[in-house]
């Protein structure tokens, strides 16, 4: 926070660990509006969750700091407030100069453009819908007027102003504009025309713009589709190809017998209906008590100080599949929940995760990652380790597969488990003892009753 006169200037603030910078998605206040203490005034997203960000202040808008599209850094002026009662406000937030005004509106406003520092992406070419046909009434009767500088002059006359929230939508999964009806207002695209469009059997998925090379290929589909390496999709390929630089990872497997962890749930539902517990929320606590066992698996390298940092607790990340990508939301300190309190944990953060409403803070610090891809329907995989983390236990589907019980062939529910580990916490003593316990603990739950 900064005071000029008396008028409070609110900096983004730290929206959590190892994020410097968030793209404003939408103003929920204007100059001019009155706002109180610890209202919501915009939408940010950062490269791992859409966030809204309460202002510490109560006042008059007088100043707006950054446009929809807009980078800013943590530290960096967001909006600037002054007391309802007209005392020492400076000159420079009565009157706004002309070229601030100009071009896509509310550029930061106010104190103008003399906080050099913000970081600004270069501009995205702005989707406007196609012209409706005669009858669809008057262009843009009931949207928005779209500012002069944000549309492509060809196409101005017929531009439709769009939610940042739609095009983000459009844009992360290819989703032509021009080929869009808007169900809105005067032809305005709302969500749901977007999400139609993904699900119409003739839907036509256009490039998506390439901020450094200028328009992607456009027409009969024979074009590269161009994806820019940006927001969420950059953090993943940043993390993924730095695990795959510093850590020398070792895959083992196993094949398991799953049927008795299959009935152990069946019976524990059973007997308490009204507080289900999930296959991964069992397969959570195995993996707590082999943590537990082998606290080696639980640490992280400090390349730095060069030591092994083994944590006192387990903070357990859950790979989950979004439409913004592949997050890994953290229960931290997971050893302390009971098995029910797991269930519930982990249903209602993937269920977060997916809907975009998780703090930043949930998808860092992870300890420990357990990725269920046997929802994908396969077998195997040789995952790659949530840096900076030191293992990561895999699923596989669970499938009627023929196996031997008492010396005698028999049909059994079968998984494979795989374990992801960095061989500089330990060798393949203790990971494979690791997976061996959680083996053993899937194939006759009695064991980890006993270890718990």
């Amino acid at each position: 926070m900064t005071t000029v006169g008396r008028t409070q200037v609110f900096l983004l603030p730290d929206l959590g660990e190892g994020l410097s910078e968030a793209e404003i998605v939408e103003w929920r206040v204007a100059v001019g509006d009155v706002v109180t203490v610890d209202q919501s005034v915009v939408e940010v997203e950062t490269a791992k969750a859409v966030v809204d960000v309460p202002c510490p202040y109560a006042g008059r808008v007088v100043a707006l700091h950054g446009a929809a599209g807009e980078v800013r850094p943590v530290g960096q002026p967001l909006i600037t407030i002054a007391p309802l009662d007209g005392g020492d406000e400076p000159a420079g937030h009565a009157t706004y100069r002309e070229e601030e005004r100009a071009g896509s509106g509310n550029v930061l406003i106010g104190y103008g453009t003399g906080h050099g520092t913000a970081t600004r992406r270069r501009r995205r070419p702005r989707l406007a819908v196609a012209p409706e046909p005669a009858d669809a009434g008057p262009a843009g009767a009931a949207a928005e007027a779209a500012p002069a500088a944000s549309v492509d002059p060809a196409r101005s006359s017929a531009a439709r102003v769009i939610s940042p929230i739609v095009r983000r939508l459009a844009r992360e999964h290819g989703v032509d504009l021009d080929t869009v009806r808007g169900t809105g207002p005067g032809g305005v695209i709302r969500r749901a025309d977007v999400e139609a469009a993904l699900t119409a059997p003739a839907a036509r998925l256009a490039a998506v713009p390439d901020p450094q090379v200028g328009s992607a290929p456009v027409g009969d589909g024979d074009g590269d589709v161009i994806v820019p390496l940006t927001g969420i999709r950059k953090v993943i390929a940043d993390k993924l190809s730095r695990s795959r630089r510093e850590i020398p990872e070792v895959t083992i497997w196993v094949d398991v017998d799953a049927t008795g962890l299959l009935e152990t749930r069946a019976a524990i539902n059973a007997a308490t209906p009204d507080a289900p517990v999930s296959i991964l929320a069992l397969l959570a606590r195995i993996c707590l008590s082999g943590l537990r066992r082998f606290p080696q698996l639980n640490s992280r390298v400090d390349t730095e100080a060069q030591r092994i940092v083994q944590s006192a607790g387990v903070h357990l990340g859950i790979a989950a599949q979004t439409d913004r990508g592949l997050l890994v939301p953290v229960l931290r300190d997971a050893q302390r929940l009971t098995t029910a309190e797991l269930a519930a944990e982990l249903a209602a953060t993937t269920a977060a995760a997916r809907a975009g409403s998780l703090p930043p803070a949930r998808l860092t610090g992870g300890t420990f990652t357990l990725n269920n891809y046997g929802v994908f329907g396969v077998d195997g995989s040789t995952p790659i380790i949530n840096h900076p983390e030191a293992a990561l236990l895999g699923v596989g589907r669970i499938v009627d597969k023929p196996w031997v019980v008492d010396g005698q062939l028999a049909v059994r529910k079968v998984t494979q488990l795989s374990l992801t580990f960095d061989h500089r916490v330990c060798d393949g003593g203790v990971a494979g003892g690791f997976l061996r316990h959680v083996a053993d603990c899937v194939e006759r739950p009695a064991l980890l009753i006993a270890a718990v």
